[in-house]
């Protein structure tokens, strides 16, 4: 019998969590969709895994026996996806390298100088993802390394090395009152409608929207965007405001898009991350190129 591994990972997390929403959120999927993959792995099984109540899904004997052995299926699994498409990357010799926006902003380029140097004959492919996945391809191995905003959903799994260190700033309609201000208080910002990443993005799109930097004052979601043009459209359209980085003042200009800096928000930070079975030569000597390259503004 052939079984789908990531029906596998959706039982494994049931499993772990003990209930439906939380699992669901830990994979940036709805529940009803985890709902139906759980159905259709017993389905496959045909046995039951979970015994459901009010209370959580609990597991039956035979998903107690599943779920003894599925971590290790896992892991020999993703071992074995992580060295053949190593083994394709370094035979090409290409690395490739994920990232979600402005990748290491201005120092993107001298990076990748440097490891050219290091690696003669040797080529960066940078890979850009949406905002669903913050890790730009890491999480499932279809990248080497990555240049990640920070914190990320993941992150602790990782090897990650801080590169940059910046303030958020505040994305705004043009025509917005707060934008004849020189600076503006975060507290000001509470009560106005954020535009916010997908929920698929998990705990990141509550980074990007502070939740925890507003003394329990309730977020009001007025858009969501995927991407940046969807994001500064948004804004420009008048459907929120979002924090951001400061460098996306220089990347991501728009009419109708109003940048101002923001007191009283914690700063954002870019790394380089990889996971630890990744860690050969050609991905230090990446990440040797990052570190001589960090930078630190505001």
């Amino acid at each position: 019998m052939d079984i789908d591994t990531r029906l596998l990972r959706y039982f494994a997390a049931v499993a772990e969590e003990g209930h439906l929403s939380r699992a669901a959120d830990r994979l940036f999927i709805s529940q009803p969709a985890l709902t139906k993959q759980v159905k259709q792995l017993e389905t496959q099984l045909r046995t039951e895994l979970f015994t459901r109540s009010r209370a959580g899904m609990s597991l039956t004997e035979a998903g107690r026996a599943l779920a003894e052995r599925v971590p290790d299926v896992l892991a020999a699994w993703d071992a074995a996806v992580r060295e053949t498409r190593g083994a394709s990357s370094r035979a090409s010799r290409v690395l490739r390298v994920g990232f979600v926006a402005s990748a290491a902003n201005e120092s993107t380029q001298a990076i990748i100088g440097t490891f050219a140097q290091r690696r003669p004959g040797w080529r960066v492919e940078m890979r850009q993802t949406d905002w669903s996945d913050p890790t730009a391809g890491l999480a499932d191995g279809q990248v080497d390394a990555a240049l990640l905003r920070l914190p990320f959903p993941g992150q602790a799994a990782l090897r990650v090395e801080v590169l940059i260190t910046e303030p958020r700033w505040v994305g705004l309609p043009t025509s917005h009152p707060l934008a004849a201000l020189t600076e503006i208080p975060f507290r000001q910002l509470w009560d106005e409608p954020f535009i916010a990443t997908p929920p698929e993005s998990g705990w990141w799109r509550e980074y990007w929207l502070a939740s925890d930097e507003r003394d329990g004052h309730p977020v009001k979601v007025g858009a969501i965007a995927s991407n940046p043009d969807e994001w500064l459209t948004a804004i420009a359209n008048g459907y929120g405001v979002s924090l951001t980085p400061e460098a996306t003042t220089r990347f991501y200009q728009r009419p109708g898009v109003t940048y101002r800096p923001v007191s009283g928000v914690s700063p954002s930070q870019v790394g380089v991350a990889w996971a630890p079975a990744n860690d050969d030569d050609a991905v230090r000597d990446f990440v040797r190129a990052c570190l001589r390259h960090r930078t630190s503004a505001g």
